[in-house]
């Protein structure tokens, strides 16, 4: 599969991953066919699927499977595939996995067993995934991936962005904010492909401009532990001015981390996805640059994209959405992503 491009990411102005659990509840499954919820300040979408009945008749049945429902991330993507099911008359069923790649699968498999005519998977495990996905395409179900990247001929649309090619526009950001010049620290989920993609356009952008990586923590994709390598990092590096998070458990944890050490004078830091704690940070100053996924389109595209499937239409292989980059300048601009 071809990587995506990044269609518009305009510094001055303007996906998943395995965590560490041991064990975790069932998943949990929620429907949505009712209503989506409300849009307000959200950009709408700029068109719909002309959606069809289902084989035999009735609704269309399509699943959402989720990695879980407590990020912001992964509930834009759900609000935006809800307000294209409402406008198509579609029965969307969204499953929360509950950060288990197992119970991802699982999930996948239940919604093959009810005859689903389109599933949609933000991969936890990308590679791990994979099974259950031929298993729903060798049953006749349209496979369309959001966000990670599931490189199988059986998913016919794959919705998202170059996790890489954003993480070294990051890099290249913070390069010309450092003047070319430092150390910078960061805080990964090391379980997580996407964010090691995220990681690694990032090391290489910065190294090549003259730039060093120096300590990598593990935040395991959750906030708790993120918030704890973050200030094991900053501890141990007391004169560490530059600080990368790869993902929104990653920045949370951070930013956490220096406002509990009083180093916001000292400490400047980029990451990825938009939260309460991040535009925090951005409007005190010490957060300089946020990565922000269309999360709300990434729901539109794929929903549409299963829609259509379903529908006997063709689609693109490849979705690409535009990312953005949040700085403290702007960050008025995109206070909708605080919603669900």
């Amino acid at each position: 599969m071809k990587k995506f491009s990044i269609v518009a990411l305009s510094i001055a102005v303007l996906t998943l991953s395995i965590t560490g659990c041991d064990s975790a509840p069932a998943p949990t499954e929620t429907s949505v066919a009712s209503g989506a919820s409300s849009l307000s300040e959200i950009p709408a979408p700029t068109a719909f699927p002309a959606g069809c009945e289902a084989p035999g008749g009735g609704k269309l049945q399509v699943g959402l499977v989720t990695p879980n429902l407590q990020a912001l991330f992964f509930n834009q993507i759900n609000t935006g595939a809800e307000t294209i099911a409402t406008k198509a008359g579609v029965d969307l069923q969204i499953v929360s996995a509950n950060d288990d790649p197992l119970q991802q699968a699982n999930a996948v498999d239940n919604m093959v067993a009810k005859k689903v005519q389109a599933i949609v998977v933000a991969a936890i495990d990308t590679e791990g995934i994979k099974p259950s996905l031929q298993a729903a395409a060798k049953a006749g179900v349209k496979v369309v991936a959001v966000d990670g990247i599931v490189a199988d001929p059986s998913v016919l649309a794959q919705v998202g962005t170059s996790n890489e090619e954003s993480g070294a526009q990051m890099g290249d950001f913070l390069v010309d904010l450092a003047g070319n010049t430092g150390e910078v620290g960061v805080v990964s989920a090391l379980n997580s492909t996407i964010q090691l993609e995220r990681q690694k356009g990032f090391e290489n952008a910065i190294k090549a401009k003259g730039m060093t990586v120096g300590t990598v923590v593990d935040g395991k994709n959750v906030q708790e532990t993120a918030q704890t390598s973050a200030e094991n990092l900053l501890t141990g590096n007391p004169d560490l001015k530059y600080v990368y998070a790869t993902g929104e458990p990653a920045l949370i944890g951070l930013v956490s981390g220096v406002k509990n050490q009083g180093a916001q004078a000292k400490t400047n830091v980029v990451g990825w996805d938009l939260s309460d704690a991040a535009v925090s940070g951005l409007k005190e100053g010490f957060v300089k640059g946020v990565v922000q996924q269309n999360t709300f389109q990434f729901g539109y595209d794929a929903m549409t994209a299963a829609v259509d499937l379903a529908c006997g239409k063709t689609v693109e292989k490849d979705i690409p959405v535009p990312t953005q980059i949040v700085t403290p300048e702007n960050v008025g601009d995109f206070m909708y992503y605080l919603k669900k």
